[in-house]
C-alpha cells in the first residue's frame, strides 16, 4: 500500500495530486501564471481535506525533478524536502520527461488521444528551453528511455535519426517549436501533470528508490544565468 503526495512545478503548470497505490484519487492543477509558490500549498490542504486524510497519514511525497524551469522546479522540490522532513517519510524523485510521457500514455489508454501504430511510436516530450531550444527524451510506449535526457536547438535536422526509425510523436510546451521545422512528425495535446507522477513514483517506492532529503537537487540539466540589469539605478 502507498498513499503518495505528488508535486509537479517545472513548467507554467502547477499541478498537485494525490495518489494511492498508483491510481489518482484526486488533483488540482493551474497553468495561469506562475504562481506556484503559493498555489501549491493551497492545492496540497485542499486535497487532504477533500480526500480526509490527514499528512502523518502519506507515505511518500513524489516531486517532479526535471528538467523544467529553475524557479519552478525549486519551489516544488524546497515544499517536497520540508513536508518529507517534517512528516519523517521518503522522497521520491520522477524524471518531468518521464512524468510527462506517462500522461501521454494514460491519455491514449484513456482514448483522450489517437496516434495510429501506437506500439510502434517514438515519444518525445519536449520543455521549453526558450528561444528554439528544448530539453527533450525519446521513449517507447512502454515509458523505457530511449535516449539520454538532452538539450537540442530545434532546427529542420533535427531527431534525423529517431525520425527515420518511425512515426515520432511529440508533445509537452516545447512542441509548437518543432511544428513549422518538422512537418512530418505527429503533434498531441499533452501537458505535463501530477498525475504522471502517479505510477512512476509508486513504482519506486515499492523498489525503495527514495531519495537523501538533505542534499537532494532538482536536475536542471544546464546552469541557471543570471543576466546582470541593463537599467541604471539613481
Amino acid at each position: 500500500m502507498s498513499l503518495i503526495l505528488c508535486i509537479e512545478t517545472g513548467t507554467d503548470v502547477c499541478s498537485v495530486g494525490i495518489a494511492r497505490d498508483g491510481e489518482l484519487l484526486s488533483l488540482r492543477e493551474s497553468d495561469q501564471g506562475r504562481d506556484h509558490a503559493r498555489l501549491v500549498a493551497v492545492y496540497v490542504d485542499e486535497l487532504l481535506g477533500e480526500n480526509d486524510i490527514r499528512p502523518e497519514e502519506l507515505d511518500a511525497v513524489a516531486v517532479g525533478m526535471g528538467p523544467g524551469s529553475y524557479t519552478g522546479l525549486r519551489i516544488g522540490v524546497s515544499f517536497a524536502k520540508g513536508l518529507c522532513y517534517g512528516l519523517n517519510i521518503p522522497l521520491i524523485a520522477v524524471g518531468s520527461l518521464d512524468a510527462m510521457t506517462e500522461v501521454a500514455i494514460e491519455d491514449h489508454e484513456a482514448g483522450i488521444i489517437a496516434v495510429e501504430n501506437w506500439d510502434e511510436a517514438l515519444l518525445c516530450p519536449m520543455v521549453d528551453a526558450r528561444r528554439m531550444e528544448v530539453y527533450t527524451q525519446v521513449f517507447n510506449t512502454k515509458c523505457e528511455p530511449l535516449s539520454q535526457v538532452s538539450a537540442e536547438v530545434v532546427d529542420g535536422e533535427s531527431f534525423a535519426e529517431w525520425r527515420a526509425k518511425g512515426r515520432m510523436v511529440i508533445f509537452g510546451n516545447g512542441a509548437a517549436k518543432c511544428r513549422e521545422v518538422l512537418p512530418d512528425v505527429e503533434y498531441v495535446n499533452v501537458t505535463p501533470s501530477a498525475r504522471g507522477l502517479a505510477r512512476l513514483a509508486h513504482q519506486r517506492f515499492v523498489e525503495g528508490k527514495t531519495e537523501d532529503i538533505a542534499y537532494f537537487e532538482p536536475f536542471y540539466l544546464k546552469d541557471f544565468v543570471v543576466i546582470p540589469s541593463k537599467k541604471k539605478l539613481l
